[in-house]
């Protein structure tokens, strides 16, 4: 069978999030520097065990990530996190990074959502000089807070369009807040030219797709692996292009799926949907992107030709710009001219 080095296919990574993009040698070494007691399943027993089809599992997955979080305590602990998460990016084939970021979960600590924001920005620019790697960011909304706030931060989005942010999402718990209710924040984002990335179709069902598309205009779907229970939504779905960001470790790591085989990358890829394979989380389900394609090979059989399909879905369904994705489509083909 065909096993060309994954590592080696030019990429895009679409779908992880900004402390859950940290390395856990850093998390580590932060935490003990600013006195920061981590629980033993973000130290021995990384990566922690976690489940999140039910309330208690997806608070607690909540709470390691916001413990993660709280070792970010200087601007350089910042700009670490952004440069080794491009350096690790570099590595495993992506020539483009898109990280998603809630700015309301940092600005307290770093003197507010625009100097947060600021830093985050110039972070990149950094990251990205430093790594060979584009880095653009998506400033996300939490599901769980007021839709007032949501608005507050598609704004700040909309201030940065064109200048390093490059899209508006939707995160955290689905079954909490309903798309419809961030409707005209999203309305804000799009007016700014900025993509519209929800999160839905991963503790809940197709209608919470549905949703992402008719209410928030989504030209990418965070997750959206329920919509494989419907199948007429997969047809609108691949009709209109929109890519579906599938995160298949993290999918099994919080209970959506019980095992690699039953993520639905095979049915949603046949039915012509774009599929951005994504790592969510690595510093919580304790893999990176590569990992994702591995899987797919592994569990779903996809040929080296398929894999490299999934790498163009990526590189078609990003805001890197064009002259980039040409460079970035052109070096997948030439991953595939290479002898196995």
């Amino acid at each position: 069978m065909e096993a060309r080095p994954i590592a080696a296919l030019p990429k895009t990574h679409l779908h992880v999030h900004f402390t859950g993009s940290m390395r856990h040698a850093t998390l580590v070494e932060l935490a003990r520097r600013h006195r920061v007691h981590l629980p033993e399943a973000l130290v021995e027993e990384w990566p922690p065990r976690l489940r999140a089809t039910d309330e208690r599992g997806w608070f607690r997955f909540q709470r390691l990530y916001d413990i993660a979080r709280s070792v970010l305590r200087e601007e350089e602990d910042v700009r670490r996190l952004v440069r080794e998460t491009a350096e690790d990016e570099a590595a495993e084939g992506s020539g483009w990074l898109e990280i998603q970021v809630d700015p309301s979960g940092y600005g307290a600590r770093f003197g507010g959502l625009t100097p947060f924001t600021d830093l985050v920005m110039d972070a990149a620019r950094e990251a990205s000089e430093a790594s060979g790697v584009g880095v653009g960011v998506i400033i996300a909304a939490n599901r769980t807070r007021h839709p007032l706030d949501a608005r507050t931060l598609a704004r700040l989005a909309a201030q940065y369009a064109g200048n390093g942010v490059v899209g508006f999402g939707l995160s955290n718990d689905e079954r909490r807040g309903r798309a419809y209710d961030f409707d005209a924040a999203f309305r804000i984002a799009r007016r700014a030219g900025l993509l519209s990335t929800p999160h839905g179709g991963e503790l809940l069902g197709p209608a919470s797709v549905r949703a992402c598309l008719d209410a928030l205009g989504a030209n990418r779907i965070g997750h959206g692996v329920r919509a494989a229970d419907d199948p007429a939504l997969l047809d609108t779905l691949a009709a209109r292009g929109v890519t579906l960001e599938v995160c298949p470790a993290s999918n099994v790591s919080l209970g959506v799926f019980a095992t690699p085989e039953q993520v639905p990358v095979r049915q949603i890829f046949e039915a012509g949907v774009p599929i951005a394979l994504g790592a969510d989380d690595p510093l919580l389900f304790g893999s990176r992107l590569t990992r994702q394609y591995e899987l797919v090979r592994e569990y779903h059989g996809f040929s080296d030709a398929e894999l490299a399909e999934l790498a163009r879905c990526s590189i078609r369904g990003s805001a890197a710009p064009a002259d980039l994705q040409k460079r970035l489509l052109d070096d997948v083909d030439g991953w595939l001219r290479t002898p196995a």
